[in-house]
């Protein structure tokens, strides 16, 4: 089997210590597993998507310089998400951005021809993101769009997992109040 081929089909774990020895064709396949997720973050963190791929550059050149010190306590997704998330915060910071708070929402595209209503609602929760304060942001950020758990996101933040919920609960209805009283997201009704 070719190296390649067997660096497809390893786990992050196994791609992990095959980096950390120097296989460059595993880091390009763990950077690659992971690359979407990782622009995601920045994208929803930064709030556009010139900001995002500078944060996103970031993030990337972090990992690789950081791998070595990947000690394995948590998964390679969390702490990749966690460099992705400081990454991009600190590009922020850095180039003095911030997401500029509009004071009011574009309405909601109309569903027609090539933009059904899920594009529509997406486009709509792209443009309210980046009016949540960071501190919530992040935290619904990878809760909502990155998948994380609870106990993923306090290791990835640093923080205690009662924060992180608080934090979401209330950039969740800070966002269902940008967008009309929606039910936020990852939350159903009853």
């Amino acid at each position: 089997m070719a190296p390649y081929a067997a660096a497809i089909d390893a786990t992050d774990a196994e791609l992990v210590a095959r980096a950390q020895q120097g296989d460059r064709a595993a880091m390009e396949t763990l950077l690659g597993r992971h690359y979407e997720r990782v622009h995601t973050i920045c994208r929803r963190i930064a709030g556009n998507e010139a900001d995002a791929d500078d944060a996103c550059q970031e993030a990337l050149m972090a990992i690789v310089r950081g791998l070595d010190r990947f000690d394995g306590r948590s998964s390679f997704r969390t702490w990749s998400y966690r460099v992705a998330s400081n990454a991009c915060l600190d590009e922020m910071r850095r180039k003095n951005r911030r997401p500029v708070p509009r004071d009011m929402l574009p309405e909601r595209p109309d569903s027609g021809p090539g933009l059904d209503a899920a594009v529509a609602d997406r486009l709509t929760l792209d443009d309210a993101l980046p009016r949540l304060s960071e501190e919530f942001r992040v935290p619904v950020v990878l809760r909502d769009v990155a998948g994380l758990d609870y106990a993923e996101i306090a290791d990835t933040l640093g923080i205690p997992p009662g924060t992180v919920r608080s934090r979401i609960a209330r950039g969740r209805r800070q966002l269902a109040g940008m967008l009309g009283n929606q039910v936020p997201p990852g939350e159903r009704q009853s």
